[in-house]
């Protein structure tokens, strides 16, 4: 009886490494069909279909830097593969000369057929915590937190914008964000060695680039003009993620980073004139007369 008990178990063990093979085999396929699909302008919006309904345009515009780069060329070894329900997720590290960034690909499978769902550039490894009890838990890189605390804070700002708006009008909600008394106030204080204006300019570039995750340069610096150059997260969240379009127009986001920031030039005795150019903004501080 032990002895036929052991056959049936080794059998069992047999299939089951054998259907796994066969399945992860099926899922590499998935994927090698997806990156064909990319060479050849295949990804269409029929083929997507995103989590919550999001919008489906930057999935279509990462098909087509996919595409246009060759990125296929520059993926590090085999993808890791993790099927989820009805989806499969696929990690795949991108390198080519400095730069090196890892993506999940994430596909639905439905009624025999695949479709692109989502990308995510962020990833937390919480399958490589240590056993319970454990209080280790895989840290990320702090440009990606700094990117993370943003998106939640602005989401929620959006969402307390929209909020506003309809109980109390546009012009309301708006001026809800205007906080140049407080933030001059930190700067007077925290930054004891300068005449107020001073001291605010100074305070931007610390509190952007140490509590916001910016990259700022401060390119001009006297008593009567300033310039700071800055790659606001804000403004690449918009670009960069679904939701937030689904919620608020572009002119509206951009007004209430202006609103924000003009608030604050001018509770410090300064003009400010913003231009962009890219992910960039110059910032450019006149002392008022």
């Amino acid at each position: 009886m032990k002895r036929l008990t052991l056959i049936i178990i080794s059998v069992t063990i047999f299939i089951s490494s054998i259907c796994n093979i066969t399945f992860a085999q099926n899922d590499l396929k998935i994927w090698n069909e997806f990156v064909e699909a990319i060479k050849n302008d295949q990804i269409t919006p029929d083929r997507i279909r995103t989590y919550n309904n999001l919008p489906k345009d930057m999935l279509l515009q990462w098909s087509k830097m996919f595409k246009e780069g060759k990125l296929w060329e520059q993926i590090q070894g085999t993808p890791e593969v993790y099927k989820v329900e009805e989806n499969i997720h696929y990690i795949v590290t991108f390198a080519k000369g400095d730069w090196k960034s890892t993506f999940c690909h994430t596909v639905l499978v439905e009624d025999g057929n695949w479709y692109f769902r989502h990308l995510e550039n962020i990833t937390i490894r919480l399958d490589q915590i240590p056993a319970p009890p454990t209080s280790k838990f895989p840290d990320l890189p702090e440009e990606k937190k700094a990117w993370q605390r943003q998106e939640n804070y602005w989401t929620e700002q959006v969402r307390l914008f929209n909020f506003l708006t309809k109980e109390k009008g546009k012009d309301f909600a708006f001026n809800w964000f205007k906080d140049g008394d407080g933030f001059l106030l930190t700067a007077k204080t925290w930054v004891p060695f300068y005449p107020p204006q001073k001291a605010f300019i100074l305070y931007s570039c610390w509190e952007q680039v140490n509590l916001r995750g910016n990259k700022v340069t401060l390119e001009k610096f006297d008593s009567n003009e300033a310039a700071l150059r800055m790659e606001p997260i804000y403004l690449q969240l918009y670009k960069q993620t679904s939701h937030l379009k689904t919620q608020i127009s572009f002119e509206d986001y951009l007004r209430i980073f202006e609103t924000i920031w003009q608030d604050r030039a001018a509770k410090a005795g300064w003009n400010l004139d913003i231009t962009y150019k890219d992910d960039e903004c110059l910032f450019n501080f006149h002392r008022k007369k």
